[in-house]
């Protein structure tokens, strides 16, 4: 098993999220180094401090609070500590455990190249107390599960063309320079736009990440789709909108300027995200 730490010219998508866990074995004991070599070929991995985001298979996506995504594997060396005790990455017990939304510190190997080679879990450590409500979130999540898919259905149902969207209005958060903080003003707004987005039944959110002219374009593209991250964790941590009422995140970098950017004005407003609130036409008016 492995572990592993994501109004023109818009392409729409529609998000998807699928979360799977399984797995089974035997409790073994700690070793003095759990990392497994390949090909010869180990050395120290950073340690990870962050939040499950996503699992696939032996792998899981761990954020950390400045919106960082680290893929790490996990395999059957892994340990896996709580306040308990020490288990196997394949006890059930920690298999089950590793839920989206647990805070976990990650020790970890790279395997092969030094530097750009796999990061393999040695040993994920979490809380009790945060796998306690890690477990009650994904027990509520599961109850609700039947009652969001039937939701999300009838709202595809309603969509028909989802290239063709009436925007109703769009709501902007700016940024300091190289930075994805949000400020206390911007937190205020967001959540005002998704109250007001909520009372639209058939509404769906498209949130668009920008930067200014600053840095290169791989630097660029990489900043504002943290950028979005942040506005969408926001949005549906703090004000309450669901995961299946928002549409695949885009990072545009630099395209689609706001204004010049040979000022610092003008590339002020050009570091920006922008949420749109968008009903289909197929339904708008309805």
């Amino acid at each position: 098993m492995s572990l592993i730490s994501r109004t023109s010219g818009v392409r729409f998508l529609l998000a998807a999220l699928t979360v799977s866990a399984s797995g089974a074995v035997f409790a073994q004991p700690e070793a003095s180094d759990s990392s497994i070599v390949i090909n010869g070929v180990k050395t120290a991995g950073p340690e990870i401090k962050g939040v499950i985001a996503a699992r696939n298979g032996e792998k899981i996506k761990v954020v950390a609070a400045d919106g960082t995504a680290t893929i790490v594997g996990v395999n059957d060396a892994t340990q896996v500590r709580t306040g308990g005790g020490l288990f196997s990455a394949h006890n059930k017990l920690a298999a089950d455990s590793l839920l989206n939304g647990l805070p976990v510190t990650v020790k970890t190997s790279r395997m092969g190249d030094a530097q750009s080679g796999e990061l393999v879990a040695d040993r994920i450590t979490f809380r009790n107390s945060d796998l306690k409500t890690a477990t009650m979130i994904r027990n509520g999540t599961n109850q609700r599960f039947e009652e969001q898919t039937a939701a999300t259905e009838n709202l595809r149902g309603h969509l028909g063309d989802i290239d063709k969207y009436n925007i109703k209005s769009t709501t902007e958060v700016h940024f300091d320079t190289g930075k994805t903080e949000l400020s206390a003003q911007d937190k205020a707004q967001l959540c005002n736009t998704a109250s007001q987005a909520q009372a639209q039944e058939n509404a769906l959110l498209l949130v668009v990440g920008y930067t200014d002219a600053t840095g290169s374009d791989e630097y660029n593209q990489q900043l504002s789709e943290k950028r979005a991250g942040r506005v969408i964790n926001y949005l549906q941590q703090q004000c309450g909108w669901k995961p299946y009422r928002m549409l695949t995140p885009t990072g545009m970098a630099k395209a689609d300027p706001a204004a010049p950017n040979d000022t610092p004005e003008g590339k002020a407003m050009n570091r920006r995200v922008a949420v749109n609130v968008l009903v289909s036409k197929s339904v708008d008016g309805l």
